[in-house]
């Protein structure tokens, strides 16, 4: 055990202790710079980097359009959040929270801005009519399962990734922590998917899409490089529904979108055409 860690009376920000991303870490809200943000052509304008909470709606956009809802052409721009871009007065204006992803909807007479990944999928969904049943009690249980990921990713990214694969210094008291709530909720998702075929049933839906865009990364070794430690092999039945889910064409091509990392055929940096994620794919061996 480190030496022990005694509080200050009063806190204040040393960002020296602040891992890797202590030059955009703050505890103040507000835009720190002003610029506006670039506007496409198409109806939905989104805002984001290809974390987890970018590709949820990423892809999303992909599926609705592979079921041919052509209203749900969309112009990616990156928000670059090692540089604090989301801190700009333009983006601010869409998210007063500052975190990718950010929505603006300019369909109709008004636009409608929508920040949160969790809001973005069941406004898409609700929007478009799709990836979301109409009975009241199938439609209440993907919500449940939306809102268990909500709540859960956070301990999944900002507690287990974070000291696991991101604090300055490895400790074992956060990383013992972190892992424990992760294992169980990896052990939650393999129960419940060895008796579905998707999270919320027979029907594959925005839950399958927010769920798998952290926990399938995770399991499948595409985040934190903690598979093994994590020992995802003795969850198989949420391998197979991760596995399952990643061969979906439209999750190949969301979940590379607005990413600037990775092989040279994972990375979309801007998108406003299908061809932009065409021309990228075709570079895969």
């Amino acid at each position: 055990m480190e030496s022990e860690y005694s509080p200050p009376t009063v806190w204040t920000n040393d960002e020296d202790s602040g891992g890797a991303w202590a030059s955009i870490n703050r505890p103040v809200s507000g835009a720190t710079h002003d610029k506006a943000l670039p506007v496409g052509v198409h109806p939905l304008q989104l805002y984001s980097l290809g974390t987890p909470n970018g590709q949820k709606v990423t892809i999303m956009l992909e599926e609705l359009l592979a079921l041919g809802v052509t209203e749900a052409e969309y112009d990616a721009h990156l928000i670059n959040i090692g540089e604090g871009e989301q801190f700009s007065s333009g983006f601010v204006g869409i998210n007063p929270n500052s975190k990718i992803p950010a929505l603006v909807d300019q369909s109709g007479d008004t636009s409608i801005e929508v920040f949160e990944s969790g809001a973005i999928l069941l406004y898409l969904a609700d929007k478009f009519g799709h990836l979301l049943p109409k009975d009241i009690a199938k439609r209440t249980t993907v919500l449940n399962w939306l809102f268990w990921l909500q709540g859960s990713a956070p301990y999944l990214g900002g507690g287990f990734g974070h000291f696991y694969a991101y604090a300055p210094a490895k400790f074992e008291y956060p990383i013992n922590r972190f892992t424990m709530e992760v294992k169980r909720q990896l052990d939650l998702l393999d129960k419940q998917l060895a008796v579905n075929k998707f999270i919320a049933g027979d029907e594959y839906s925005i839950a399958d899409i927010a769920i798998w865009s952290w926990y399938g990364n995770v399991v499948l070794g595409k985040a934190y490089d903690a598979a093994e430690f994590l020992d995802v092999a003795s969850y198989k039945h949420l391998l197979r529904w991760a596995e399952d889910i990643a061969e979906r064409p439209a999750v190949q091509r969301g979940r590379i979108v607005n990413r600037t990392s990775g092989e040279e055929w994972e990375q979309v940096p801007e998108r406003h055409s299908a061809a932009d994620i065409d021309n990228v794919l075709k570079l895969k061996p």
